[in-house]
């Protein structure tokens, strides 16, 4: 464990300058303070025209003896988790540093005995567990390759990942608790798997003890595998030692076209950079209670419930239930049961629980908090307000992170007590990142109070390498659109002072609730209704997500001449085929689409009508047909 101390807001400004100015022997530095069976023969070989990105390459390492073994001497009985369950009736769980190390020992001799070895794909369908956290670090711990699925999603979106990934291995749970729902988490899996022929076992913990069918030769039970192992005595299960650039997860997330797409990040870039950039964002202190909000099945909890967190010892809160149940005041129960000083959540779920009122929070006792961080989508200015002033009581950083699944950790992102804050703003680049803004042709835009497409000049060790199966799209979507960087997709204005602000997606992206939702994708779901001839889907302001979804459908031939019947049996297929997380919000029924004569959809002005801007749609009389838009102004929800 290290110290990544800053001081002062100059002492930022000298080590970013070191990191900008010797990226190398700065990154160099920094792995040294993590566990290495063998050191690497160079930090960096690179090139973004490929992409080839190669970090400590000739190193040798398991990021599980980072985030278990080499704390085990020191801070064992040290809490690593504590486990709060959905229904607070329930007991809570704590696993110290030495439990955790045993239970991932344990559960890697499970997966070997199933037949998995170092390379093979594990697919991961769990409720927040600490058994989800103990899977993931198993998989790691001998090799293989996890690729956690949000409880969330569809059958038919985890049949895709799983077939994209061929795995060979299912680990879920019965079922599962959020919030008032029960989730039959067995019961989608055995629909997913009707279409995964590479699937040969399923290992089912036993949570919600729903009746589930359990096929022969197929699903196994987690408690029956963990006795098996136990009743050889408690056998180690030693690491297996990995190349720096050895894969270590898949991740799928949403693109501008329909298929999901599997980033690829590996085992020594991504340790370094997510120890590195938690301890540093968060200046964190080995004493503290940390509590992150986020799901493990998004890369929020992979880099900071999981991995960062661990590599560091630090004592992390993993959550199974949702913010406003059994009432808006659980988050801050939880931060009052177990002291929490870092609380690190997203702008929805702000913006949903400001909407209680005061009344749930008044009487919490929130002392311990010493620094509040936020993710997933900018944060709002009065959502920031009313976190700082009802729950940091504007004694607590906001610690406001601008990242991706794509970059693996935190870019940009204030220093706690260390850099000066401006609300809405992610403020500015951590030690070690490179941004840039550029025009359309990619031109890079110099100085201050300026705005443009926000990219990436030089590499970071937590960035992906490749997209999994598919190393062309990888190329084709973050590399080709603009010469030597790396593109996010997001536009960004950097103000006077130099900090960055993001904007918004400048693809065909929606950012709802903090994930990203392609619309190629919800629109292939909606077209699969039976009645749904076309469809366009784009982004609208949203009080609480920050942005909702706003279909307009071309269906000729509604159910029964019912539209809402019809809007139903629609939301109905799209959470069937993605998953409730992308339904649409609005649905309206139009006669045609906004098309040119080469037949494009006009999306853009699709938009201003979903804004509700529809003074300024611009010159429409090029349109196949220009009167198709006043029947959607005329009709819009």
């Amino acid at each position: 464990m290290s110290n990544f101390k800053i001081s002062s807001f100059d002492e930022y400004k000298k080590v970013y300058q070191q990191s900008v100015e010797q990226p190398e022997a700065f990154w160099g530095g920094i792995a040294e303070t993590f566990k290495w069976r063998k050191k690497w023969d160079s930090v960096l070989n690179w090139n973004f025209k490929e992409p080839s990105i190669k970090w400590f390459e000739g190193a040798r390492l398991n990021i599980t003896e980072n985030c278990l073994d080499r704390h085990l001497d020191t801070i064992g009985d040290k809490p690593a988790i504590i486990w709060e369950p959905n229904d607070p009736s329930e007991d809570h769980r704590i696993l110290t540093y030495k439990q955790l190390h045993d239970k991932v020992c344990q559960f890697g001799n499970v997966l070997k005995n199933n037949g998995i070895k170092k390379g093979d794909r594990v697919c991961i369908y769990m409720p927040m567990l600490p058994e989800l956290a103990i899977a993931v670090l198993a998989c790691a711990r001998i090799g293989a390759i996890h690729s956690v699925v949000f409880g969330g999603f569809s059958a038919q979106s985890i049949a895709d990942r799983i077939n994209d990934a061929t795995c060979n291995l299912v680990i879920t749970a019965d079922g599962g608790f959020r919030g008032p729902k029960d989730l039959p988490l067995k019961n989608v899996i055995d629909d997913a798997l009707v279409q995964c022929p590479t699937v040969k076992k399923v290992i089912v913990l036993t949570r919600s003890h729903t009746p589930v069918s359990m096929i022969k030769g197929r699903d196994v039970w987690w408690e029956d595998e963990i006795k098996k192992v136990e009743t050889m005595g408690n056998p180690d299960c030693p690491v297996e030692e990995m190349d720096a650039e050895d894969m270590l997860f898949i991740l799928y997330t949403s693109g501008s076209t329909g298929k999901p797409k599997g980033v690829v990040h590996t085992c020594g870039g991504y340790m370094v950079y997510t120890g590195y950039t938690f301890a540093t964002a968060f200046q964190y202190d080995p004493n503290e209670v940390y509590f992150c909000t986020a799901d493990i099945g998004w890369i929020t909890g992979h880099s900071y419930i999981v991995y960062g967190p661990l590599t560091q010892g630090a004592t992390s809160v993993l959550f199974e239930g949702i913010p406003t149940w059994p009432d808006a005041g659980r988050l801050w129960d939880i931060v009052e049961k177990y002291k929490v000083n870092i609380l690190y959540t997203a702008p929805t779920a702000i913006r949903s629980l400001m909407g209680f009122g005061l009344d749930v929070v008044k009487n919490k006792d929130l002392s311990s908090l010493t620094k509040l961080g936020s993710v997933g989508e900018p944060i709002n200015e009065e959502a920031w307000h009313w976190f700082d002033d009802n729950i940091g009581h504007n004694k607590c950083p906001i610690v406001d992170t601008w990242w991706q699944t794509e970059t693996g950790g935190f870019m940009i992102s204030p220093v706690a007590n260390v850099t000066p804050l401006k609300p809405s703003f992610a403020t500015l680049p951590l030690p070690g990142v490179q941004p840039v803004l550029v025009d359309e042709n990619g031109k890079e835009i110099e100085g201050n109070g300026v705005s443009g497409n926000l990219c990436i000049k030089f590499p970071w060790p937590g960035m992906l390498r490749t997209t999994y199966g598919d190393h062309e799209r990888c190329r084709q979507t973050y590399f080709a659109t603009y010469e030597n960087m790396y593109f996010t997709g997001d536009g960004c204005l950097r103000d006077e002072d130099g900090y960055y602000r993001i904007t918004g997606r400048v693809d065909d992206v929606l950012n709802v609730s903090g994930h990203r939702i392609g619309t190629a994708e919800v629109e292939n779901a909606i077209n699969m209704h039976s009645s749904v001839v076309e469809s366009a889907v784009v982004g609208y302001p949203h009080d609480i997500k920050g942005q909702g979804v706003y279909a307009f459908v071309v269906c000729p031939n509604k159910h029964d001449n019912d539209d809402n019947l019809t809007r139903k049996d629609i939301i109905m297929t799209v959470s069937r085929i993605i998953g409730p997380i992308a339904k649409p919000d609005k649905i309206q029924f139009v006669s045609g689409l906004p098309k040119t004569r080469s037949g494009k959809i006009m999306r853009r002005i699709l938009r201003k009508i979903a804004e509700g801007e529809t003074s300024n749609l611009g010159d429409t009389s090029t349109l196949l047909d220009p009167a198709v838009v006043d029947e959607i102004k005329a009709g819009a929800l």
